[in-house]
């Protein structure tokens, strides 16, 4: 995978990355956000509309409050995860506006006033259900042809699917469904613009039917736990990042066991010729 990078950003400033659209970094860099989690501010005839508000960083939520410059239409969720949306109460406070996001929530995110559904439309901006990364995970159809992507697809870092709310199978039935637009860029959760998106996106999808393929064979040779798979697949990654690994493999041998591929016997995983062969079941 070819990702991009870029400068750190100027935090706490608004740039524009579009047409009508802005951007506004949070100070939460890491290795799971990069430099930070992207807000975006979008005009619109009905006015301004936050998108992701962020962490729950006062000079973040200010920064952003401060950055808009029409009437405020509105906060949009691309899914409930605390880099994402863990700031919205706070939000609230200092801004007064509605709050949409998918209409099934996950457990524990703050709640919007209004659900979502695929094929809706708020503001003029499309709705595209995209689970996988999160159950509850939309992206937002700008008319100009951006696609706010969120964390389903990112260009500095593939997305980590964890289970049990992460499904590998969605994510990449998301991916499919990217590949059927005709989106022109995309604006991510984290990480800059990406251009030209297709090509990147089927290189994502590509990487994980790759992957899957490798725990096969993995699997084939010996029965193996999610740990010593993620170990021997992720062998160059900085250590720190092996639990998201090791979730990872766990969406993959989730998605691979509901299709037949592998089972499990307590936390060991087996192919699944394996398994019937060790096991007496025939074939």
């Amino acid at each position: 995978m070819a990702y991009l990078t870029e400068p750190v950003p100027p935090y706490g400033a608004p740039t524009r990355v579009a047409e009508g659209i802005r951007r506004i970094v949070a100070r939460n860099p890491g290795l799971m956000t990069y430099h930070g989690t992207n807000t975006y501010l979008v005009d619109t005839e009905a006015g301004t509309f936050v998108i992701d508000p962020g962490p729950d960083d006062p000079a973040h939520l200010q920064a952003v409050a401060r950055s808009i410059e029409t009437a405020l239409a509105g906060i949009l969720m691309t899914h409930g995860h605390a880099d994402h949306c863990g700031g919205l109460n706070s939000f609230r406070r200092i801004v007064d506006a509605p709050v949409w996001a998918f209409h099934r929530q996950l457990a524990g995110s703050p709640s919007a006033d209004f659900g979502l559904r695929e094929g809706d439309s708020v503001g003029g901006l499309g709705v595209v259900h995209t689970p996988g990364h999160a159950s509850d995970h939309i992206c937002f159809a700008h008319p100009s042809g951006i696609l706010f992507s969120g964390d389903h697809v990112m260009s500095w870092s593939s997305s980590v699917v964890s289970p049990p709310d992460g499904d590998m199978a969605a994510y990449c039935a998301s991916l499919r469904k990217c590949l059927d637009r005709s989106d022109r860029a995309f604006l991510p959760g984290h990480g800059p613009i990406l251009p030209k998106p297709h090509s990147y996106v089927r290189d994502l999808l590509h990487h994980r039917e790759e992957r899957e393929k490798a725990i096969l064979h993995l699997l084939r040779r010996q029965p193996m736990l999610p740990d010593e798979i993620a170990r021997l697949l992720y062998v160059n990654r900085d250590a720190r990042l092996m639990p998201a690994a090791t979730r990872n493999v766990m969406a993959h041998l989730q998605k691979l066991e509901r299709e037949g591929h592998v089972s499990r016997a307590q936390d060991l995983w087996h192919a699944a010729s394996l398994r019937r062969a060790g096991d007496g079941s025939g074939p």
